[in-house]
């Protein structure tokens, strides 16, 4: 136990039933330590309930000072008591931006590690930049009362409604003319971007650079049941689509720690070791259809494994998008000051980036799966209702991620 007015930030371990001397332990003034939670399992065993699992800081954003200690913390299945009372450090500093890098220095840092991306080689639905969208190619504002009128978008979006959140009022589509909605629809790899956001992370002690990559169009999701893969007709598509990639960079050493891969709704945080590379830099897959990132090719199922039901995510090697040479754009850095990053105008365009999409699920269920028992297509719809129906897509600066830590399963 600490003395009064401190905090452990660890768990010491010994090789014997002695505990270590006092002067080998060292605690940390709490003035110093902010609250931690469980991060992920680092050793378990079922023999005994004892599981050792590292720890992170409970809050985690640009505005948090939480700092990760690199410790875990222990449990006992027999043991009654509270979970942990350990604590992460915390950096008190009012100069706690001083390690973040400069412009000159995010460049660089993108340099050595912007991504490589495969895109599925039977995925029509590629990504482009927002200006091709916009200007180039008639990309359409709506407003709600006034559908029979929409305005056409500006290059850099400035004539889209800024902030107040994204109530129904105003959103995007892709233009009225059917032969070239189906031409947007398919992108522009040529010439897409990587939009970045620069945002510190973990006290000033890491930065994040989180990716954006456009998609006009989501395509149609396929369901896998047993053998059989089954198009689900209008299901998973819209209009408008964000995908990211993070990484996260050491603010001491320059190295590369971690790489987030969003996932649709959430996604995975792998580390740096455990990803495919080109050279220096990490290698995604974006999914079929769904461009949602994984780190390797094959299959990964959504739904339930064991009956081999679920929403299918395919990823192969495509047509590369090389994230290098120009194709990285920093649209955000909020901590080198006013002025020093100029964000577009379209970056705070908070509603929809592309309508709702309405169609009733049951029947395209339906229609889709008529071959299978009922409970299988319940199964299915339930999937569907929890994985791919939202709201319609927003923009960046929308997603939760923007001002904190990416989304993992365990939140």
């Amino acid at each position: 136990m600490a003395p009064d007015g401190y905090r452990a930030v660890g768990i010491a371990v010994t090789t014997t039933k002695d505990k270590p001397p006092l002067d080998e332990v060292v605690c940390v003034l709490a003035d110093f330590t902010d609250a931690c939670e469980d991060e992920e399992s680092v050793w378990s065993s079922d023999k005994d309930g004892f599981s050792a699992t590292a720890l992170r800081p409970a809050v985690r954003g640009i505005d948090a000072r939480g700092v990760h200690a690199g410790t875990f913390g222990v449990h006992v299945q027999s043991s009654t008591a509270a979970t942990t009372t350990l604590a992460c450090l915390k950096n008190n500093s009012r100069a706690y931006t001083s390690c973040m890098p400069d412009l000159a220095q995010l460049h660089a840092l993108l340099a050595a590690y912007s991504p490589q991306v495969y895109l599925h080689p039977n995925d029509p639905y590629m990504p482009s930049s927002v200006p091709w969208y916009f200007f180039e190619n008639g990309a359409l504002l709506y407003q709600n009362g006034s559908q029979t009128a929409p305005t056409p978008v500006v290059a850099d979006g400035s004539n889209l409604p800024q902030g107040g959140g994204n109530g129904g009022a105003y959103w995007l589509d892709l233009p009225v003319d059917k032969g070239q909605r189906e031409r947007v629809k398919k992108g522009d790899l040529a010439g897409a971007k990587a939009y970045v956001q620069a945002k510190l992370m973990l006290g000033g002690t890491a930065t994040d650079l989180a990716l954006w990559f456009f998609y006009p169009f989501n395509g149609p999701a396929r369901a896998k049941v047993g053998p059989l893969t089954i198009p689900l007709g209008m299901i998973g598509e819209h209009v408008g689509d964000w995908e990211h990639v993070t990484l996260r960079v050491s603010n001491f050493s320059g190295d590369l720690l971690r790489v987030y891969l969003s996932e649709h709704s959430t996604g995975t945080w792998m580390e740096a070791s455990q990803l495919e590379y080109i050279g220096s830099r990490p290698v995604a897959y974006a999914s079929r259809s769904g461009h949602a990132f994984y780190p390797k090719e094959g299959l990964v199922l959504q739904g339930d494994s064991k009956l081999g039901i679920g929403i299918r995510n395919d990823c192969a090697k495509g047509s590369m998008m090389d994230t290098s040479g120009g194709r990285c754009e920093v649209v955000s850095a909020e901590y080198l000051g006013a002025g020093k990053v100029a964000e577009p105008a379209w970056l705070g365009f908070e509603r929809g980036w592309g309508p709702k999409e309405e169609y009733d699920i049951g029947r395209e269920i339906n229609r889709a799966t008529r071959i299978l028992p009922r409970k299988m297509r319940e199964r299915l719809g339930q999937l569907v209702k929890e994985l791919l129906v939202g709201e319609g897509p927003t923009g960046p600066k929308m997603k939760g991620s923007w001002r904190n830590d990416e989304r993992d399963p365990k939140t």
